[in-house]
């Protein structure tokens, strides 16, 4: 089960759609994107337990944006079609930790921290989201361990002032990534394929 926890962790992914930036990314010739606060969180069951495990340490390695993130409009300007031009995240796999005792060395060992410390979401594209004002698909490709998967997660902006709020969830099959829900106690502990992952990020334009 607690490998199970580390593939799905990887996933916030879904982060890759709120832009949530570690430090700052430089956005063509434009100010740098700044994180007011952020938080990536992975559920899941077993047949004994619920567990979670969480970070707030994300990186931008790559945004580049068809229009100035700058006026009071730059937040819908940069969420529309096409706005983006590149965007991807890498989340450093070995801070994801979990208030459970002993649980984050297993999901470590399932996300192979030592040959692929990055989780990495790209993102191809966003698309009109079918639900009220402010939500938005988002299409990329996820790599957990080493294994790429294309993904779709839902999200919703609510601009605030000069920052955007942006939160989601996903969905995940730990086995799509080549992760085997492990087993414990003679068989007697079962983890479920399926996680979820959610995420929370305020973003911000720092005044020069």
């Amino acid at each position: 089960m607690r490998k199970q926890l580390g593939a799905l962790t990887l996933l916030a992914p879904a982060l890759a759609l709120t832009m949530y930036v570690a430090g700052t990314v430089i956005v063509g010739a434009q100010a740098p994107l700044a994180i007011d606060s952020a938080r990536i969180t992975i559920s899941g069951t077993s047949n004994i337990h619920p567990y979670t495990a969480s970070t707030s340490t994300v990186r931008v390695t790559r945004a580049q944006f068809t229009c100035a993130l700058e006026g009071p409009d730059m937040w819908s300007n940069a969420l529309k079609p096409g706005a983006v031009e590149a965007f991807e995240i890498a989340i450093p796999a070995a801070t994801l930790t979990s208030p459970r005792e002993g649980l984050d060395k297993n999901m470590h060992e399932a996300l192979k921290v030592k040959e692929h410390p990055d989780i990495v979401f790209r993102l191809l594209r966003f698309e009109p989201g079918s639900g009220t004002t402010g939500t938005l698909r988002g299409i990329g490709v996820l790599q957990i361990a080493g294994v790429e998967r294309e993904v779709s997660l839902d999200v919703t902006t609510q601009p605030e002032g000069s920052t955007l709020r942006v939160q989601g969830r996903l969905r995940l099959l730990m086995t799509d990534f080549g992760i085997k829900p492990p087993t414990a106690m003679l068989g007697m502990l079962k983890t479920d394929p399926k996680v979820v992952i959610t995420f929370e990020t305020v973003l911000a334009v720092p005044r020069t």
